[in-house]
């Protein structure tokens, strides 16, 4: 089967070369047909500009109104010498010639483009014949003479040019006119090639070379006669030598494929074998952790199916670590094992928590003062700083509301310690908050003061929403307390504020003082406050945050 289908291949491989062959014959006579526009371009341009100068020149235009040849020849002379390929004629308001440059007869060809000039527009165009010498066409510009006649100035399409635009792409060039007659070619170009019309190549052999021929034509090279026409060959004998040496390769390929299909009959033993043992190395590495997948084995059985469904118990586990790094981002990882073990249900359960809430001060003042962009950026630096120590206190990151964030210790995984991680985790943040001070301040911006509350209590925890979309949180009156905590921060003078219900949970560990008994909406009974001063062993924190002026700080 191997055998007959790569012997098939062959006619395939053949067109596909011949293909190759005509496309790259083609972009050459694409850069071929570029360069000769550019260049026709360039002589429109030189004409019309020497056109506009001339029909300006005072000289020329006294010489027309006085029938003076000698004086208009004379004002053109410099300019036709160095444009020997250009022709200039000097008409009166009748038609009638009063001097020529460069031309050796006073006709001129397309009437109506002189037509024109004389009734005060300007006209340009192609010409068969120019000023009627020879054969070779050429660009007329004609331009009006102030009110006494115009100027014809032409450019003849010579030899010399298409010879230099030929070796400028390397391609030989015929220039044939709308009767299809040959007007000029390269040296190199091949006998009978300027016959080829139509817009597909053609292949010509000529004696031991072939050419790939093309013919293509331009706007500017249109007269009311007809089409004149550039047609461009390309010489591929070099590369037909190639073809044929590619092919001689892949017949000797046929041969040897045949006999590698021969043996590859009698090895499907080992390819067996071999599929075995793919899976067998790529489960040890999997019990290491790389999440490496079988190479596909196309075998339409049993070893086909064990390969991929191999490869679909890699895709999963890789989806389980990417879930399971997309989770570590936002809690511990103790709470992420809870959630992915499917123990949270719709509806929530009661726990006792320790919820903390952090703020920063003064934050509207300070994003009045900044631009959108640096206020993005000052914020999930803050951020940064203030979840790490977080996260490394077990807590869980709930939510962020603006510029203030809500941790939850104790949800949905309750420990015993929870309000001691909830206490550190507020020194910390006053800690961290100290160091990204001082990168502010070198920064030349203004430093950042929080104020933090933390009590605990039961809360309802669960997922909120439907079934459609869930969000983890924590509500209840605890959470509500917290909050309070928070705001009441500056009020009292501090910067981190707890409840007495956190307190007697804390108190062995920590340096704290009574600040107030205050009074929160939906409680009958008001709430004993406490300032956190530090833990014990460690040195204490400021009695008052610095941004609250002496004096307004509530005593204990």
């Amino acid at each position: 089967m191997s055998l007959v289908v790569t012997l098939a291949m062959l006619p395939v491989l053949g067109w596909v070369m011949r293909s190759q062959l005509q496309t790259e014959a083609r972009d050459r006579v694409r850069n071929a047909r570029k360069a000769y526009v550019l260049e026709l371009d360039d002589r429109v341009q030189v004409l019309k500009l020497a056109a506009a100068l001339i029909a300006t020149n005072s000289d020329v235009i006294r010489s027309i109104r006085e029938g003076d040849a000698k004086g208009a020849a004379d004002t053109c002379a410099a300019f036709e010498k160095l444009n020997p390929d250009i022709d200039i004629v000097f008409l009166k308001k009748d038609g009638s010639v009063v001097a020529r440059v460069g031309c050796e007869s006073d006709a001129v060809a397309e009437r109506h483009i002189v037509k024109d000039a004389l009734d005060g527009k300007s006209s340009e165009g192609l010409s068969g014949r120019g000023c009627g010498a020879t054969r070779e066409p050429s660009y007329l510009i004609a331009e009006p003479v102030a009110d006494v006649g115009a100027v014809v100035v032409s450019r003849r399409f010579s030899e010399t040019r298409l010879q230099d635009t030929g070796k400028k792409v390397n391609i030989e060039l015929a220039l044939v006119d709308p009767q299809g007659a040959l007007i000029h070619k390269t040296a190199g170009f091949p006998a009978g090639g300027e016959k080829v019309t139509g817009k597909e190549p053609v292949m010509i052999q000529l004696g031991g070379k072939a050419f790939m021929v093309e013919a293509f034509t331009e706007d500017r090279l249109k007269t009311k006669k007809g089409n004149y026409s550039l047609v461009a060959a390309r010489d591929v004998t070099k590369i037909r030598a190639t073809i044929y040496k590619n092919l001689g390769i892949a017949l000797a390929f046929v041969l040897v494929a045949g006999a590698i299909a021969i043996a590859v009959g009698f090895r499907t033993a080992n390819i067996m074998s071999t599929a075995l043992r793919r899976v067998s190395d790529a489960l040890v590495r999997l019990k290491e952790q790389e999440y490496v997948k079988v190479e596909g084995v196309k075998t339409g059985d049993e070893l086909e199916q064990l390969a991929s469904g191999f490869n679909t118990m890699v895709d999963g586990l890789q989806e389980r670590d990417k879930l399971k790094t997309t989770f570590g981002k936002y809690m511990t990882e103790a709470v992420m094992e809870h959630l992915m073990a499917g123990k949270v249900q719709l509806g929530g359960e009661t726990l006792t928590a320790t919820i903390l809430f952090s703020d920063i001060r003064s934050f509207t003042s300070i994003s009045e003062k900044m631009d959108a962009k640096a206020l993005v950026t000052l914020l999930n630096e803050y951020f940064t700083e203030m979840v790490d120590v977080v996260i490394e206190e077990d807590g869980v990151v709930d939510k962020y509301i603006g510029d203030a964030i809500m941790a939850v210790f104790g949800a949905p995984v309750t420990k015993n310690d929870d309000a001691l991680h909830a206490v550190r985790a507020a020194v910390g943040m006053r800690k961290a908050l100290a160091k990204l001070n001082e990168t502010l301040k070198q920064r030349g911006m203004t430093p950042l003061k929080t104020g933090i509350g933390i009590h605990t209590g039961e809360v309802v925890a669960g997922n909120i929403g439907s079934e459609k979309r869930m969000e983890y949180t924590v509500i209840g009156d605890t959470v509500n307390l917290a909050s309070r905590l928070e705001s009441s921060t500056k009020e009292l003078g501090v910067a981190v504020l707890i409840s007495e219900d956190t307190y007697v949970l804390v108190k062995d560990h920590i340096d704290a003082r009574a600040v107030k008994e205050i009074t929160v909406k939906g409680r009958e009974k008001p709430v004993m406050t406490y300032e956190v001063l530090g833990l014990k062993g460690e040195t204490a924190s400021p009695k008052s945050d610095p941004a609250i002026p002496p004096g307004s700080e509530a005593s204990a």
